[in-house]
């Protein structure tokens, strides 16, 4: 076991957040309770893959930004950008050339699309494409898959165990499908015909590659039942491609959701689709008028110029290849040693090279938070920091040698957790909790180092 890092600055530091934040961070993704108890560092800054907390502890750290980072903490090329567009005004009462040259960027990388608007956050474009499908349609339903996140406006969340405070009347007509499940979907439409206005999904996730055949046979239900596709490229956009996950997989959908890796952690969005859909939030339209997007911050110059360099990186370099390199050395890496220590079947780094996760096992055999929560204690003590093993283009051989034997310094107390058949004695506080969780968290678990 390695000496104990020293929290105390970055614990002093998160209670007094919770006086402040509700939750104690703005996001839940990144809240206390998603780390092990008294190990949740407070950052100060960032270069490349590496990041310091307020104790002054180094961490090679991964899913960087929510996966909203591809090139790396303070990529010069994004930051000279956005200070240049900066100096010369951030925010006007008029459109600006920029706006115009970051729309032709953008419509550029993704030629299934006529038309874009730019907004800050994944939540607003998502929200305003569920409402040019309805408006367009003429229909309230919205067939939801079933991956984890898309909004955080009531038609998505009140579907959550966050549902407090929503009316069920703002979420109840919307039904759920399962990826890679066709029958699933061809239910809802036999259910509801006639009454799905859109159907929402990711092309792919970091953990299921689409079955041949069932994006094709998605978009033929749309188009048999009139119905709006709407893919979510959030993590697939500049991450599988940057031209999207619908360049990957070669299905074109009538309206994609882009943000995180857009600006490299500045906030950008973007709502793209078909002219037909899109111009119906615009001005020139015979039909009633979408209020699709209107935004103060949307538009502003710094994000837009951060946009525009990251595309000239996207052109310049290769950072998918990058990422995609970084991950195949990690997950070789830390499933050889997991294999090493007899514990592959219960540790082992899963998914797409560019989004890579691990999964956690208990003695049962089943992913287990507990387990997952022990092996996060261990790896931030021989720093590694994050929740998933998701790379970025900055991610060097040195980073990823340094994780491999983090893993390595971490799986004995993982294995002998796993022959005592519990964690209690190994971790040293509660499991973490799910971000999005009805009631309380889980119980404290005794510690033999308490």
């Amino acid at each position: 076991m390695t000496d104990r890092r020293i929290f105390a600055e970055s614990n002093r530091l998160q209670a007094h957040l919770h006086h402040l934040v509700p939750g104690g961070a703005h996001t839940y993704a990144r809240g206390a309770d998603q780390y092990p108890d008294d190990m949740a560092p407070i950052l100060v800054r960032g270069s490349g893959a590496r990041v310091w907390d307020a104790d002054g502890n180094g961490y090679v750290e991964y899913g960087i930004g929510l996966r909203s980072v591809t090139l790396g903490h303070g990529y010069r090329p994004v930051i000279d950008a956005a200070y240049a567009a900066t100096v010369d005004g951030m925010n006007f009462s008029r459109p600006t050339t920029t706006e115009i040259a970051a729309a032709e960027d953008f419509l550029a990388l993704v030629p299934g699309a006529d038309m874009v608007k730019f907004a800050k956050n994944g939540s607003d474009v998502t929200t305003a494409a569920i409402r040019l499908a309805r408006a367009a349609t003429g229909r309230d339903r919205v067939a939801i898959c079933s991956h984890p996140f898309f909004s955080v406006d009531d038609w998505f969340i009140g579907t959550t165990d966050m549902s407090a405070g929503i009316p069920e009347c703002a979420y109840a007509d919307n039904p759920r499908f399962t990826y890679n499940d066709l029958e699933s979907l061809r239910a809802v439409f036999d259910e509801y015909p006639g009454e799905i206005a859109a159907v929402i999904l990711e092309a792919a996730t970091a953990t299921a590659e689409p079955a041949p055949g069932f994006l094709e046979r998605v978009r033929q239900l749309c188009d048999r039942h009139g119905t709006v596709l709407v893919f979510d490229e959030m993590i697939t956009g500049f991450r599988w491609s940057e031209h999207g996950a619908q360049s990957v997989y070669g299905v074109t959908p009538d309206l994609s959701c882009w943000g995180k890796a857009m600006g490299n952690g500045f906030p950008i969005s973007a709502l793209a689709g078909s002219r037909d859909l899109m111009e119906l939030g615009g001005l020139n339209t015979d039909a009633d008028r979408v209020f699709l997007l209107s935004t103060t911050h949307g538009p502003e110059t710094g994000s837009l110029a951060a946009f525009r360099a990251v595309v000239a990186a996207y052109r310049e370099t290769d950072p998918v290849a990058a990422m995609e390199s970084a991950g195949g050395r990690l997950a070789d890496g830390v499933n050889a040693v997991s294999a090493e220590y007899g514990v592959a079947e219960s540790l082992s780094v899963i998914g797409r090279p560019s989004c890579l996760v691990f999964v956690t096992r208990g003695p049962e055999g089943v992913p287990s938070q507990e387990y997952r929560t022990l092996f996060l204690q261990e790896i931030i003590e021989r720093g590694v920091l994050g929740q998933s093993f998701v790379t970025s283009a900055a991610h060097s051989d040195d980073d990823v040698d340094a994780t491999i034997e983090a893993v390595r310094g971490a799986l004995p107390t993982y294995s002998r957790a796993l022959e005592a058949g519990s964690v209690d004695g190994f971790l040293r506080g509660r499991p973490v909790a799910p971000a999005l969780r009805r009631g309380a968290a889980p119980r404290r678990v005794r510690s033999r180092m308490d």
